[in-house]
């Protein structure tokens, strides 16, 4: 039967449904179950809600390793989820499971951030939501912010941004930012993507659809140019790409134009092989999770010079 009038779709993209009358349809939600803030008996990380803005209303699940001293210090990995823009949480079991392995295994602060999705929030909501969060985790850098885990327990000198899928592309714009107006207080060591997104495959157009200050297919959050990429605030890049992903291309292209960007860091690409899209969500525990992860935890143990 076909549909008609205000019922009917409009425009079709892999995520949702743009209806005649501006209706938005998510194709998915609520893939994954939700999980409360726990102490993990195990390992000894402890982990709790945190919400630094009301409005728009941003808040962080914060990881803590276990304690070996009362004024132990910790680097931090500030974690921004994948989704598409439109779906998935900080607070889903596979990202409480995947930041609460990072702090035990890397013995790192971890503080995962839960943004505004599409389409309640469109973008670039997602982007100056995460930029809140990482300010406010350098707000901590003098011992005066309101987080106590954070005033306490974390080196400021010894902090990275990671995510994967939309969260990757986001880490890469927090980057920039800190390259080209700074965040006193601290040292943005390293950037993890894992499988991000970037511009060059058919999600372009929903892309655009989806943020509501876009500069077309150009706009640097997408597409970033030679020289935004020389001016990331960082000293080192992870990458990862899957064989099996259609945003495989767009990882290689990223990493092929930041070693030619006269950036000064050093940047390394791993491919997982026979593998799909964020693959590791899914099972943390086959080879090739176990392979990305611990190859995540190395790159963070990894001593700056």
């Amino acid at each position: 039967m076909t549909l008609s009038g205000d019922n009917e779709v409009a425009i079709q993209f892999p995520f949702f449904n743009v209806f005649k009358d501006g209706r938005v349809e998510l194709l998915w939600s609520d893939l994954f179950p939700k999980t409360s803030p726990s102490h993990d008996l195990i390992t000894g990380v402890r982990s709790k809600d945190v919400i630094i803005s009301t409005e728009p209303q941003v808040s962080t699940r914060i990881f803590l390793p276990e304690l070996k001293t009362p004024d132990q210090k910790f680097p931090l990995l500030l974690y921004v989820h994948g989704g598409g823009f439109v779906m998935f949480s900080a607070f889903d079991a596979p990202y409480h499971l995947l930041c609460s392995k990072i702090a035990a295994d890397a013995n790192v602060i971890v503080v995962s951030v839960e943004y505004g999705l599409f389409p309640a929030r469109p973008l670039p909501a997602c982007y100056e939501d995460s930029w809140k969060a990482l300010q406010w985790v350098a707000s901590h850098a003098d011992g005066g912010g309101s987080e106590p885990w954070l005033n306490d327990h974390t080196d400021f000198g010894e902090v990275f941004v990671g995510g994967d899928s939309a969260g990757g592309n986001i880490s890469h714009t927090l980057a920039f930012r800190v390259g080209s107006i700074g965040l006193p207080g601290v040292r943005l060591v390293g950037i993890i993507m894992a499988h991000p997104f970037f511009g060059g495959t058919e999600d372009d157009e929903m892309w655009l659809y989806m943020c509501t200050d876009n500069r077309g297919l150009d706009d640097p959050r997408m597409n970033p140019g030679l020289e935004e990429l020389a001016m990331l605030g960082c000293e080192r890049v992870l990458i990862f790409v899957a064989e099996k992903d259609d945003l495989n291309v767009v990882g290689r292209n990223y990493y092929e134009k930041l070693k030619k960007s006269g950036w000064k860091g050093s940047v390394e690409i791993v491919e997982n092989e026979n593998e799909g899209h964020c693959f590791f969500l899914r099972d943390f525990n086959c080879e090739k999770s176990l392979e990305l992860t611990q190859k995540v935890v190395s790159f963070l143990k990894q001593t700056s010079c």
